[in-house]
C-alpha cells in the first residue's frame, strides 16, 4: 500500500500533537474517583468539642423520630415514589413493615414501598454509624469578627478538641477548618488562626493531622490569595516536620468576580493552578454570592437562577480535573417554633408543619443538586442531616437499575460505544457510570454486594478504575 506522507515528517508531527495531549490530559485527568463526602457541616469554632458530630447525630435521630416515627410519614412528606401506596393507619403502617422485613431482598424490591422503606432505614442507620462525614470548624461567619485574644484563645481550645476527638474516635471521616479571607483587612488574622490552630493540633498529636484534613479559604477572588496559602503551608510543613503536600485547601466560589474576572474570562482554573495541587474541591456560597448579586435577603436561596448559572460557570471550568464540587446550604432550618415538654395539640401540629415544610425544602434543595452533578452540599444544623440522606439514598437508589443495566451492557461488551435502550454511551461514560456506584456505595447508599449486579467483581470495584477494568478484561 501506497503511503504520501514521509515517515519522518509524520513522526515529528505525532510526536508535537504529542506532547499538546499529554499537556492537556495533566490538567483534565478526569473525575477523581476518591471518596467524597456527601456534605459539609459548617459549625462555630467556638462550638466546636470532640464529640460535637456525635451530638449532632443523636439530635438528628431525634428529630427525625420525632416528624418522622416511620418510613410512611416521611415518603408522604417528601412525595417519595410509591407514597401513594402506603397505609395511613398506623396499625397498617407496622404490619406492611413487618412483611417488608420478613420478604428477601429480591422480593422486597417489587414492592411499591421499597424505596420509602429503604431510604428511611439508611437514613436511621447512617444516623447511627456515621451522622456527620465532614466537619468544617468555623473560623468565618460561623464565628465573626471577635477580640484577637479571643479568636487566639478558640483556635487553641477548638485544636485541643479536635486532637481529643482524633484520640477517642469521634471525629468526621473528614474534617477542617475555614479560616478569615485573605483580604486586605483579615489577611493578618487569617493567617495567625491558622498558625495557632495547627501548632496547637500538633503539638498535641505529636505531628499527626487527622484523616483528610483540609483548610478552607473562603472569599476567594485573585489567585494570589490562593498561592499565598501555598507558601503558608510550605513553610508550616518545614518547621512541625510535615511531608512536603500534606497540608490540602479548599475554596470558595462565592463572589461574582471569581466566575467572571476584570477581563471577561472565567478564573476558576487559575485560581485552582495557584494551589499547586493543593486545592482539592471548589464549594458554593449560597447567600454571598446572591448578595453579590444585589439579590434582597429574602430572596437568597439556593433555588435562585443566579445560582445555577455560578454552577454551570464552575462545571464549565473545572469539571474533568478532578477538583470536587460542592453546592451551598440551605437556609430554612426544621426546626418548630415552639420548645418545651408541655406543648398544646395546636402548637405541636405548628412544629410538625414546619418541620415538614423545611424538610421539603430542603430534599427539594439536595434532589436539585444532584441531578445537576453537585453530589456534595452544606449543612448549618443537625436537624438537616436527616434531609441530606434522604435526598441522597432517593437520588441514588431511584436510579439504580437503569445505571446496573447501563453499566453491565457496556462492560460486557467492553467496545467504544454502545446503546443501551435510549441512551448513547461512548467510552468516557464509563467511568462516570462506575462513579455512581462508588458514590453510592460511599454513603452508604448501596453495599458493595449490591454493585456486583452489574457484571463487575469486587476487586474491579476497588480498583475504581473504568480503563483498569476494560484493560484487565481485554487481556483474558
Amino acid at each position: 500500500m501506497k503511503l504520501s506522507i514521509p515517515g519522518n515528517d509524520q513522526a515529528r508531527l505525532l510526536d508535537t500533537l504529542g506532547a499538546a495531549n499529554r499537556k492537556f490530559q495533566q490538567t483534565y485527568t478526569g473525575d477523581r474517583p476518591d471518596r467524597q463526602p456527601v456534605h459539609t457541616v459548617y459549625g462555630g469554632a467556638n462550638l466546636f468539642k470532640a464529640d460535637t458530630c456525635v451530638k449532632m447525630g443523636e439530635i438528628a435521630l431525634k428529630s427525625l423520630q420525632t416528624y418522622a416515627p416511620n418510613f410512611a410519614v416521611l415518603a408522604r412528606v417528601l412525595q417519595l415514589d410509591g407514597h401513594e401506596h402506603l397505609p395511613q393507619r398506623e396499625a397498617d403502617i407496622m404490619a406492611l413493615m413487618i412483611k417488608l422485613e420478613k420478604m428477601p431482598e429480591a422480593a422486597r424490591r417489587q414492592e411499591p414501598a421499597w424505596l420509602a422503606y429503604t431510604v428511611y432505614n439508611k437514613i436511621v442507620r447512617k444516623l447511627h454509624t456515621e451522622p456527620v462525614e465532614d466537619f468544617r470548624i468555623d473560623f468565618e461567619d460561623g464565628f465573626g469578627n471577635r477580640p484577637d485574644e479571643e479568636e487566639d484563645a478558640t483556635a487553641v481550645t477548638a485544636a485541643q478538641e479536635l486532637a481529643k476527638g482524633m484520640q477517642e474516635g469521634t471525629v468526621s471521616p473528614f474534617i477542617g477548618i475555614r479560616i478569615k479571607p485573605f483580604t486586605e483587612d483579615l489577611k493578618h488574622r487569617g493567617v495567625r488562626t491558622l498558625d495557632i490552630f495547627l501548632t496547637t493540633l500538633l503539638d498535641a498529636t505529636g505531628g499527626v493531622l487527622p484523616a483528610n484534613f483540609v483548610v478552607m479559604l473562603p472569599k476567594v477572588t485573585i489567585p494570589e490569595q490562593v498561592s499565598t496559602l501555598v507558601r503558608l503551608f510550605e513553610l508550616l510543613e518545614q518547621t512541625h516536620g510535615l511531608p512536603a503536600g500534606a497540608l490540602k485547601m479548599e475554596t470558595m466560589v462565592e463572589a461574582t468576580q471569581i466566575v467572571m474576572d476584570e477581563e471577561g474570562r472565567n478564573p476558576l482554573m487559575r485560581i485552582i493552578k495557584a494551589g499547586e495541587g493543593r486545592c482539592i474541591a471548589a464549594h458554593f456560597g449560597t447567600y454571598d454570592y446572591t448578595a453579590s448579586c444585589g439579590i434582597t435577603a429574602k430572596y437568597q436561596t439556593m433555588g435562585h437562577p443566579v445560582c445555577d448559572f455560578a454552577h454551570h460557570m464552575t462545571k464549565v471550568a473545572l469539571a474533568g480535573t478532578g477538583i470536587f464540587l460542592s453546592d451551598g446550604a440551605t437556609n430554612v432550618m426544621p426546626v418548630g417554633p415552639h420548645r418545651g415538654e408541655q406543648l398544646t395539640i395546636a402548637q405541636q401540629l405548628e412544629n410538625r408543619e414546619a418541620v415538614h415544610n423545611a424538610w421539603r425544602i430542603g430534599f427539594g434543595h439536595t434532589m436539585h443538586s444532584l441531578i445537576n452533578g453537585f453530589y456534595q452540599g452544606w449543612d448549618l444544623n443537625p436537624a438537616q442531616l436527616p434531609m441530606r440522606y434522604a435526598a441522597t439514598y432517593n437520588f441514588f437508589l431511584s436510579s439504580y437499575e437503569d445505571a446496573v443495566l447501563r453499566l453491565r451492557t457496556f462492560v460486557a461488551r467492553a467496545a467504544i460505544s454502545t446503546l443501551t435502550k435510549d441512551i448513547f454511551d461512548d467510552a468516557a461514560t464509563g467511568q462516570g457510570l462506575l462513579n455512581f456506584f462508588l458514590k453510592a456505595m460511599n454513603c452508604g447508599a448501596i453495599a458493595e454486594e449490591e454493585a456486583l449486579a452489574t457484571g463487575l467483581t469486587l476487586e474491579e470495584i476497588r480498583s475504581r478504575s473504568f480503563y483498569r477494568i476494560l484493560e484487565g478484561r481485554r487481556r483474558k
